[in-house]
């Protein structure tokens, strides 16, 4: 039987350990990770080996050769282009006439191989996924299979609102050669997202095999640590070299330990290594071929790759050293640090915490250099969270990390784009405005200044031909230490989960695009900006019909900067208005709370008798509306008011809701002849749907009102406008729409969920509920008699959603309270 290593990764997330060199030549305890894969193979037998190579390929075959130095014979298939996983594998097609393996050279595994072949020959499939579980499936694409084995469901690269399994697809296969006939030639395709999703519409066999053993994707710094850890603690069968002097302890060939140096095990010194006197290499310490530590030097849960020379008392902890380094005496080394090869540390040079060095560098002695990745070192689990990226302002959220945010953004951007940029009131928000100003500029990004001004009008201008999006730093709203950098698309939405992912790799590996001095971007305020705004609000209404109407409208500003641009609409319709809070104030900002604010509207409109209450949120976003009797609506009762006061006025054939809203919305909408779009409950999900063709309105449960004829997006004035101008037209009072609307049961419930049992919760209550009827659009949403629950991992919080709709309020809670139960017995 014959493989296929596929070999072609540039390895971007071990960067810089792979800036000059490909990651399956990256050493797993002295020895590359596609060597410890070999040996893997030929403890089965697998002896014709095919390497698929791209990125450095000279590296790889420098140093595997035709394979008999390893017992093994190998031939190379080499992709001019990038041809993705499947596309690779068909560039080896001429190798491969009969049953054969697919196995990354970039994993450090033990399972069993032969199990794998076996159950692919006996169940007759055309391919055979090797499956893994893990405790956090985010990065992998996640299977469900049924009781045979065959393939129901998979998914590449998840949400944690997609997360329905932890059992992962491994990246290992078994395959017969007709698969080529499912692989287009010449073109970039991959197993997960194309080939398998096509066999399986196919009708063909693809099963999936649970794999015993260990599989770890040594694709990150800090799982390039934990194998070494693994291999040391023997988790994983590997060889490992040199001779083992005592338990836990290797020493290779031609190394020299002074009698005076204490080695804690498990540890490994390569070949021709030197450890001088008063040495203390602890627990997990690796040294690779040639290295020299000088006197009193001290390492612990460090990997020191080939020939490194590290000098007298110098201590390192949690870091990773790479080839041909040279640090000199008393360089001290924090937990995180990654130094790339041929690098050179003065002495008395101090490296902070999770700081990366790219190859070639020189640090000058007694430098302390603390550039370090401020959101890993605070344990976040990604960059961006609901919003944007949040952080405490001038603690983590610092005009550095604005900067480099600033740079990758720019980075994903063409050179020469143009960005609208705006601001709260808070002097946090300006600081920060400023640096994240510097950071577009110099990654060649123009910048159209609106200064102070509200999340709406920003998403407005980041909609007009000269901008290819936007960006709003201000205060969050559950916290007045903290700043939130949103950011905004082409069409006034939030930026998708694809684009905020390039902008977190980009950052995370300090890719950036500096240009030259000439090409430095420039800074250009917005002529005419809530004008503009102001008229694409008329534009929106009848103001005929309103200013016959007479509205007595009270309207609370929250101190947020609406209040720039409301007053000259509603000028122009002859309203009546009790402007509460009417001007932006960062201090009354800071104080913000929705209920409250709602509760002294309703006692304005209770006393003065007016139409109609509101409350703009600082940010512009969210609306809360009081009807003509002082009642506050909810959420629930907010969306449902404007599906029936929309009724057959909607510009378009389709109204986009979340998940979790009520089945009463979906019957008002489908009462008025239009179809329900489902959504993600993110706001980019909700808007990306309001993107779509034929959308005419969406909504969520938090207040968000899109009316996609005048922008994609959350707008809470634009919101308060349709229905000033729909109640006008009907002829109808918000009270009247309020007593006739119908009551649907909703319960919510957050059970706390550790992030390493997100996985496995969410996989054991899809298997729970095979056989039911369950959507998994985001989450797991299953449909009972009685309703039906949504369960929901939060992608920010060590937490899981669960929402419940019921026939009745005791309904919604007893299913809240079951599945909340379900999850707190699993994660125990």
């Amino acid at each position: 039987m014959k493989a296929v290593i596929m070999a072609g990764g540039q390895g971007t997330r071990l960067r810089p350990l792979t800036s000059n060199a490909p990651k399956p030549m990256m050493p797993l305890a002295n020895r590359p990770m596609m060597e410890h894969i070999i040996d893997l193979l030929k403890k089965y037998d697998i002896n014709e080996i095919v390497v698929t190579v791209a990125f450095m390929a000279n590296a790889i075959r420098t140093y595997f050769g035709d394979g008999s130095e390893f017992g093994v014979q190998i031939t190379y298939a080499t992709e001019d282009s990038p041809l993705g996983t499947a596309g690779s594998v068909r560039n080896a097609m001429g190798e491969l006439d009969d049953t054969f393996l697919v196995i990354s050279g970039d994993v450090l595994t033990d399972i069993d191989l032969g199990r794998l072949v076996a159950e692919h020959k006996a169940k007759n499939a055309l391919a055979t996924i090797g499956l893994v579980r893990v405790e956090d499936p985010l990065e992998y694409g996640i299977v469900i299979t049924d009781e045979d084995g065959t393939i129901e469901r998979f998914l590449e690269k998840p949400t944690w609102g997609q997360v329905f399994s932890d059992t992962i697809n491994s990246g290992i296969y078994v395959l017969e050669p007709e698969v080529f006939e499912w692989i287009e030639p010449d073109v970039s395709v991959d197993f997960s997202s194309d080939v398998f999703p096509k066999l399986l519409e196919d009708g063909r066999k693809v099963i999936g095999a649970v794999a015993d053993g260990y599989w770890e994707d040594v694709g990150t710094l800090q799982s390039y640590l934990r194998a070494h850890k693994d291999i040391l603690d023997r988790k994983v069968e590997v060889d490992i070299a040199g001779f083992e002097i005592s338990d836990g302890v290797w020493l290779g060939e031609g190394a020299e330990v002074h009698p005076e140096a204490k080695i804690t095990s498990p540890a490994v010194i390569g070949d021709n290594c030197y450890v001088a006197e008063g040495v203390q290499l602890r627990q997990y310490s690796v040294l690779g071929a040639g290295v020299r530590v000088r006197r009193d030097g001290e390492l612990e849960r460090t990997v020191v790759q080939d020939n490194a020379h590290l000098g007298e008392q110098v201590r390192l902890r949690g870091t990773v050293v790479g080839r041909s380094c040279d640090l000199r005496r008393g360089v001290r080394c924090e937990d995180g640090v990654v130094i790339g090869d041929e690098v050179f540390v003065g002495g008395d040079s101090v490296i902070s915490a999770d700081v990366k060095i790219y190859p070639f560098k020189t640090i000058e002695s007694g430098a302390v250099v603390n550039t370090s990745l401020i959101w890993e070192s605070k344990g976040s689990r990604s960059l961006f969270g609901r919003l944007g990226v949040t952080g405490l302002a001038n603690v983590d959220a610092t005009p550095e990390l604005a900067a480099k945010v600033a740079l990758a953004y720019a980075t994903s951007l063409p050179r020469n784009a143009s960005v609208v940029v705006s601001r709260d009131t808070s002097r946090s928000a300006r600081m920060l405005k400023r640096a994240f100003i510097a950071g577009l500029n110099s990654g060649g990004v123009n910048v159209l200044d609106l200064e102070v001004n509200s999340v709406p009008v920003t998403r407005f201008h980041s909609r007009s031909a000269k901008a290819s999006g936007g960006v709003s730093l201000r205060l969050t709203e559950d916290d007045s230490d903290s700043v939130v950098i949103r950011f905004f698309d082409g069409f006034g939405a939030d930026i998708s989960e694809a684009a905020q992912r390039k902008i977190e790799r980009l950052f995370s590996r300090e890719d950036f695009r500096r240009v030259r001095a000439a090409d430095i971007g420039q800074i250009n305020l917005v002529p005419s900006a809530l004008e503009m705004y102001a008229l694409s609000l008329e534009q929106a209404v009848d103001i005929e019909a309103i200013n016959e109407r007479r509205f007595k409208l009270v309207l609370d500003y929250a101190f947020g900067s609406s209040s720039l641009a409301m007053p000259a609409v509603l000028s122009k319709l002859g309203a009546e208005v009790l402007a509460v809070n009417p001007f932006a104030s960062t201090l009354g900002a800071l104080g913000y709370d929705r209920h409250a604010h709602a509760q002294e509207v309703a006692n304005y409109v209770k006393a003065s008798g007016a139409d109609l209450g509101a409350v703009i949120d600082p940010s512009g976003d969210q609306l809360t509306l009081v009807d003509n009797e002082g009642s506050i609506l909810n959420h629930t009762q907010q969306m449902l008011c404007f599906l029936e006061l929309m009724g057959d006025q909607l510009k378009g054939d389709k109204v986009a809701l979340p998940v979790n809203a009520p089945s009463a919305a979906a019957a008002l909408v489908e009462g008025n002849g239009y179809s329900v779009v489902w959504s993600k409950t993110s706001a980019p999900s909700l808007m990306a749907e309001a993107e779509s063709e034929g959308v005419g309105f969406a909504a969520n449960l938090e207040g968000g009102v899109i009316l996609p004829e005048s922008m994609p997006a959350f707008d809470a004035a634009a919101g308060l406008l349709k229905v000033m101008d729909m109640l006008a037209i009907q002829d109808r009072k918000l009270s009247e729409i309020v007593d006739g609307l119908p009551r649907p049961h909703l319960s919510h419930d957050t059970v706390v969920t550790p992030w390493d049992d997100k996985g496995t919760v969410m996989r054991t209550l899809v298997e729970q509920t095979q056989g039911s009827d369950v959507e998994l659009l985001d989450g797991v949403k299953v449909f009972r008699d009685e309703g039906w629950v949504l369960i929901l991992p939060d992608p920010e919080e060590p937490v899981t959603h669960v929402w419940a709709e019921g026939t009745s309020s005791a309904e919604a809670k007893n299913l809240v309270q079951e599945y909340s139960r379900r999850i707190r017995q699993l994660v125990r």
